[in-house]
């Protein structure tokens, strides 16, 4: 019944909106799909309105059930699926191809999801006299009622000076994750801080070798997962000014606690999506920091960890002694609408079902809903079958609101330096404390391409 309250709502809406649209469609239409400027009570300059067209979405290969989902429920309205990296390790892909279109006049497509959360930090600006590509949606398009079902902060990454340009799909908030069954085996007590985690590793890698607590192979885990996480100032943006702090205490203990259980090999330099890990670690995974979405991912997925039921629980968010919790959010994806649509309600439609919808999000989603009720019939339906253990459920909703505000959304991705000077130096039995200098001048250099100031 929830759910079909919610398509009434949204068929109600739609038809408030066709009125709306038509009346501005009408005052606008002359300046054709690259105006530019606020020509709109939308907030942007809407292109000349055609409700048959079909409409162009560009997704990942894991949000495709989502697209199978919407076009079961809305049949009657045509989409053209097409999918790419969704701009995964912050590749950028989905930036350069804007640019493109922007340079063309035309080709953009309709809405596109991207892995990325600061992508409103480019895609929010006019580029040569053509308007930005992401829509505003909070303008007078989507209905408030509708926003303010978002989890608190979860629309903040998409918020350029109290404009929204985007739709969080889901959150991305890190636990501990445990396997319940090894730490009564081993004896051992599921740490709570840093400094525990820390002791832990040593005990674990004297009496039990060759098992791990975690990885630093992948970009997002070693900035998002124990950067953020430490509340380490490294990746940080006021206004224009970017900067990043390796000196801070903060970032100094994390990057000695890395380098300390890479050495006494408690931290994999193995990616958690390889072959490799799988081979090497299925069934040895004492414990990870991790965000929820490695529920599906790892833990679950039968091509990975495929932990059983019965075993696997969250823990409290790892933090320092005596400081308070302030979790990483590791990634969690958005929806852009594109200001140049020629179907508005289509769109619309489209970007409420991918992220409210229970049909997707509660049903067939992989991870933490950004959407409230979504995300409270997403946690109820993961702690009722049995799988978890401990108090999975509160853990994961107290985590949701403890993502650590200090860190950035510039127009470039946490992941490109880490990639191009952390994971080649590990891979050299380098420590990170011996390229931070060359680390953080990458960031520099990065923010400084992009137009911003870097602090000093």
């Amino acid at each position: 019944m929830a759910s079909q309250h919610r398509r009434f709502s949204r068929l109600a809406r739609s038809l408030t909106l066709a009125t709306s649209v038509a009346a501005v469609v009408a005052l606008t239409a002359c300046s054709g799909p690259t105006g530019g400027g606020d020509g709109s009570d939308l907030g942007f300059t809407p292109a000349e309105q055609d409700p048959d067209s079909a409409i162009t979405v560009w997704v990942d290969a894991s949000r495709e059930p989502a697209m199978e989902a919407f076009q079961a429920t809305y049949p009657d309205i045509e989409v053209n699926v097409e999918t790419y990296d969704g701009n995964a390790s912050g590749s950028g892909s989905l930036q350069t191809k804007i640019a493109l279109f922007d340079q063309a006049g035309e080709g953009w497509p309709d809405v596109v999801f991207s892995t990325q959360n600061n992508d409103a930090s480019w895609a929010s600006k006019e580029t040569n006299g053509v308007q930005a590509f992401a829509a505003p949606v909070n303008k007078g398009w989507f209905d408030q009622e509708f926003l303010d079902g978002f989890t608190p902060g979860s629309l903040d990454p998409l918020t350029v000076d109290d404009t929204i340009y985007g739709l969080r799909n889901d959150l991305a908030q890190s636990v501990f994750w445990y396997d319940q069954t090894l730490f009564d085996q081993f004896g051992y007590e599921i740490p709570t801080t840093w400094e525990e985690y820390e002791q832990l590793s040593d005990s674990l890698a004297a009496d039990h070798p060759g098992y791990i607590l975690g990885s630093v192979g992948d970009a997002f885990l070693g900035m998002m997962v124990y950067y953020w996480g430490a509340q380490a100032p490294v990746f940080q943006l006021d206004g224009d000014t970017f900067s990043s702090d390796f000196s801070a205490e903060s970032s100094q203990k994390m990057t000695e606690l890395l380098d300390h259980m890479v050495e006494n090999g408690t931290l994999t330099k193995d990616s958690v999506f390889s072959a490799d890990f799988v081979q090497k670690y299925q069934g040895k995974v004492l414990g990870m920091p991790g965000p929820v979405w490695f529920t599906g991912a790892l833990f679950q997925n039968p091509d990975s960890l495929n932990v059983p039921a019965g075993q696997l629980g969250a823990g409290t968010p790892l933090h320092w002694e005596g400081e308070e919790i302030g979790t990483g959010n590791v990634g969690g994806g958005t929806w852009i609408a594109s200001s140049h649509t020629k179907n508005l309600e289509a769109v619309k439609t489209l970007m409420e079902f991918v992220t409210s919808s229970d049909e997707y999000q509660v049903e067939l989603a992989g991870g933490y809903p950004a959407y409230a009720d979504a995300a409270e019939q997403w946690i109820a339906k993961q702690a009722s079958g049995g799988y978890f253990v401990g108090d999975f459920e509160q853990t994961v909703v107290d985590a949701a609101g403890q993502v650590w505000s200090g860190w950035g959304y510039p127009s470039f991705s946490a992941e490109t330096a880490y990639a191009k000077v952390v994971l080649p130096a590990l891979a050299a039995g380098d420590t990170i404390e011996s390229v931070v200098p060359e680390w953080q001048q990458e960031m520099e250099n990065e923010a400084q391409v992009q137009g911003y100031t870097v602090a000093q």
